[in-house]
């Protein structure tokens, strides 16, 4: 049986660059075959200070227990077949841990679903940016066996360091995702999902919110879910925080899902996630027309694809005003994930690349 140890940040069922890029998938590998371990460094204590401000020695001591983590990974690397490494071994400058691995006999799968190869540090760890180094990332493109893009954006940008890149796009578990049967009486609510690092990106639709509450009142209502300290008097949102046994009714509460975006180098990396989430349960979906949002949404169909505030505003008030647009789109939307972004949809090709990759004699990456 081969083995498989995936090496990630966080434990399971926490963060969504794992949960939808390969933790969805561990059960349908482990049913064909394979035995798979993940090594995690975030523990849940670590959660109460490692995205806020200051907490210097708690940092520091997460910084030493993560080192000793990751060695004993390496004491133990002969033991794995395949070695999946999702964005990086340390939180730091280091490539230490990925150079080890790759003198293993285990095969090297490099996966990420962002523009990580930028610099994108949170605000309250600002004052930690020196410890990291984004432009490792072409490091350990070039150690892998084979590499794991969420899009061909991404894809683009991995095959100037190896040749050896498939695009893996991040899905959705449409047995899990399923669309509410019955809608309550209430307002029509626009809503936002991310995480307290992505809030920034909500706050590009404001003016239009603004604009659409000064237009119908109370007929309308905004929802948040991902930044429990996110608050906006004027639009009436208290944010929510993330909470995986809510999540999915956090997000059928709403009616209709948006994810603005500008258009810069960062979010041409994005994959999608928050916008699939919302057409995986049927909401009709408002996406900016940036990367491979593009491709996901076809404009008038299956969602929109505004590009301006004004066009933010009709559009979202032709869903408001017309509850059959949003049934039908909401249905498009299903389809769509079900289709081409779902784990059904993909997990034979997953499965299919971790079988070519054992299959393959041990030698240096392409």
């Amino acid at each position: 049986m081969p083995n498989v140890l995936f090496i990630a940040s966080h434990r399971a069922h926490r963060s969504p660059a794992q949960r939808f890029r390969f933790e969805q998938y561990m059960d349908y590998l482990r049913e064909n075959g394979f035995h798979c371990e993940l090594s995690h460094i975030v523990e849940p204590g670590d959660d109460k200070y490692l995205y806020k401000p200051g907490h210097f020695v708690d940092k520091m001591g997460f910084v030493r227990r993560s080192i000793l983590k990751r060695r004993a990974d390496v004491a133990r690397m002969r033991d794995f077949d395949i070695i999946f490494i999702q964005r990086e071994a340390l939180m730091t400058r280091s490539t230490w841990f990925e150079r080890a691995f790759r003198k293993s006999r285990a095969r090297i799968i490099f996966d990420f679903d962002d523009s990580v190869w930028l610099s994108n540090v949170s605000d309250a760890n600002r004052r930690w940016g020196w410890v990291k180094d984004a432009s490792k990332t072409s490091k350990l493109i070039a150690l892998a066996d084979v590499v794991f893009a969420g899009n061909n954006y991404l894809a683009d940008y991995a095959r100037r360091f190896n040749n050896r890149v498939e695009v893996v796009a991040t899905t959705i578990d449409t047995e899990e995702y399923l669309p509410r049967t019955v809608r309550p009486p209430g307002p029509v609510v626009i809503g936002w999902s991310g995480s307290i690092t992505t809030i920034q990106h909500f706050r590009f639709a404001v003016p239009a919110l603004r604009k659409l509450k000064d237009k119908f009142g109370d007929r309308i209502a905004f929802r948040v879910v991902g930044d429990g300290t996110f608050r906006h008097e004027e639009l009436g949102i208290t944010g929510l925080p993330w909470r995986k046994d809510t999540e999915l009714d956090d997000l059928r509460a709403m009616d209709i899902g948006i994810m603005p975006l500008p258009d810069d180098e960062w979010a041409r990396g994005k994959c999608g996630l928050k916008g699939l989430q919302y057409m995986a349960l049927g909401i009709p979906t408002l996406m900016s027309p940036v990367g491979v949002n593009t491709e996901i949404i076809q404009h008038g169909v299956n969602g929109f694809l505004p590009r301006t505030d004004e066009e933010w505003v009709e559009l979202i008030s032709r869903l408001v005003e017309d509850a059959d647009l949003r049934a039908r789109m909401g249905d498009a939307a299903r389809h769509t994930v079900e289709d081409r972004y779902s784990v059904k949809a993909w997990r034979d090709t997953y499965l299919e690349h971790f079988n070519n990759l054992v299959k393959q004699p041990q030698g240096n990456p392409a």
